[in-house]
């Protein structure tokens, strides 16, 4: 295509949404409005299914929840006046106990004040806090340190409370699990817990809870005096969980806007909540989305924002993207294995780590550029006239050209700057383009039945090891032997990777044998 043609191609399908100052540029997908003219029946349901969303209507009938976390920035669409007053009251309550941590009116037993954050999650407890507390945080204007975990590694776990030292003294720990059963942060807390305790200080009086009323968690934090309790709710997910107390907490404590940050998802939606894909940028990059992958997923999405401050924003969107669509059936039982994977970096870090495969390589991916237009910072000129921000600049459109002249489609999202109100754009945006997607390929976006899989699996394999390390005596056995002792004999490889495992911290000993088949196990 020359270069006018293309111009012509920019000019007509700009996606301009001034109220949010975001536009979408899908003039680099190549497409047709014959390719599009299939998906405009889809869209026009996709559009009803998501006002009947809002409306409260039971959004996710695997678990028959509502889905409401388009409520949390809107309150007043809430399905009703007793769900707007709690979010309402939920803000303003979390708005004071940070103004009361801030002010030492809330403060540690042996110091005058709070000055730091651990915040313990897994999945959507982490990655949106960790994602908003990344682009946003700053060492001029952070009111508080913030550290997160967000695994279940103890060397992790052990190196954060190491770095922290003396400071535990000052720390506030916030943790957040929906049922309070989340191995993950359930195994945080224990460590976190037992550190404080090595320290000679009280958990309790350094611990804050976000879950469900009533929940393992609610109870404990009850039962021990915890500092505060704030909800978590049945209709909001955990991927989408960033501007519910799961976000706003650690951000209002790290001295984030996030009256802005709920001010820009609220105008993202309006502009989102459109029945018109011209104008709905969300509308029309999910029809992208389906014409770019045949609907099947058939190419990743790459994630490509060229500001420091969004490095986590992929990370963030993968939970999002994947764990939204990437389901076996459809909402009629039919096998489907749908799914879009999602990956990426910054610019231009990435254009010297994979954009030559991207450009050279297999063809099986579409590029998401973020566009940010202006950034702190960005006054020295490095060369006479150009800064070093032009140059980031450059090495975007650089990049887009290259990829472009060699048949790698792209979408171009372009954004102000990076500030509050932008990242809950950002969030707001992928949320309903996730949710219109979802309805184009017919499947459940707010359920995760792999993750429940996944986490039985794991549950029965502890419960394995349990019986292996019981099996173990004083006279030697290999794997197959043991296996068959814990009435697994199918189980082998299993066995023996578990056997391994206790060898390496002590529960198991190694006594004999240079083959995995032939090596015995004893108890320490």
């Amino acid at each position: 295509m020359n270069a006018r043609a293309l111009w012509d191609r920019y000019q007509r399908f700009l996606c301009e949404a001034p109220t949010i100052g975001l536009t979408l540029d899908i003039s680099r997908v190549p497409f047709t409005d014959e390719d599009l003219k299939p998906l405009e029946a889809s869209m026009r349901d996709a559009f009803v299914a998501m006002d009947k969303l809002e409306a409260g209507e039971i959004a996710n009938p695997d678990e028959k929840r509502m889905v409401g976390h388009y409520w949390l920035r809107d309150p007043d669409r809430a399905k009703d006046t007793a769900i707007a007053q709690e979010i309402r009251e939920t803000f303003v309550v979390l708005k004071g106990f940070a103004a009361d941590i801030h002010m030492g009116r809330i403060k540690p037993p042996t110091a005058t004040k709070f000055t730091k954050v651990v915040s313990i999650g897994i999945g959507g407890s982490a990655l949106g806090p960790m994602f908003v507390a990344d682009a946003l945080g700053d060492p001029d204007t952070d009111l508080m340190e913030m550290h997160f975990v967000d695994n279940t590694d103890p060397d992790g776990i052990d190196r954060l409370v190491r770095r922290i030292g003396p400071g535990l003294g000052e720390t506030l720990t916030i943790v957040m699990s929906k049922s309070g059963g989340t191995p993950e942060t359930r195994n945080g807390m224990l460590m976190a817990a037992d550190a404080y305790r090595r320290a000679g200080l009280d958990f309790s009086k350094h611990a804050v809870a976000v879950t469900m009323a009533g929940s393992l968690l609610d109870r404990q934090a009850s039962a021990e005096g915890w500092i505060a309790r704030f909800p978590m709710w049945d209709w909001v997910g955990g991927r989408t969980s960033e501007l519910s107390a799961v976000g706003i907490l650690p951000g209002l404590l790290q001295g984030i806007d996030m009256e802005a940050m709920l001010a820009g998802a609220r105008d993202c939606d309006a502009v989102t909540r459109r029945h018109d894909v011209a104008t709905n940028p969300a509308a029309l990059m999910a029809m992208i989305w389906h014409v770019v992958t045949g609907g099947k997923g058939a190419k990743d999405l790459v994630v490509l924002p060229y500001s420091d401050r969004l490095l986590l924003f992929s990370r963030y969107l993968q939970q999002l993207v994947m764990e939204s669509l990437g389901k076996r059936l459809d909402l009629e039982g039919r096998r489907v294995d749908q799914g879009l994977s999602v990956f990426g970096n910054k610019g231009s870090t990435d254009q010297h780590a994979y954009v030559q495969q991207l450009r050279d390589g297999v063809n099986n991916f579409f590029v998401t550029f973020i566009r940010v237009l202006a950034g702190q910072g960005d006054h020295l000129e490095v060369e006479p006239g150009t800064t070093a921000g032009d140059y980031l600049h450059g090495f975007l459109l650089g990049t887009r050209e290259a990829l472009y002249e060699n048949d790698r489609p792209s979408i171009t999202i372009t954004v102000p700057r990076v500030d509050a109100r932008t990242v809950g754009v950002l969030i707001a945006l992928f949320e309903r383009t996730v949710g219109l997607y979802a309805s184009l390929i017919g499947i459940n976006a707010y359920h995760q039945p792999g993750v429940e899989a996944g986490k039985k699996a794991a549950a029965s394999v502890l419960e394995l090891q349990s019986k292996v390390a019981r099996a173990l005596t004083n006279t030697p056995h290999n794997a197959e032997e043991i296996a068959a002792a814990v009435g697994q004999p199918d189980a082998v490889a299993t066995v023996y990777l578990l056997l391994e495992r206790l060898a390496a911290r002590g529960a198991a000993r190694n006594v004999a044998g240079d083959r995995p088949a032939n090596r015995a196990f004893v108890a320490p």
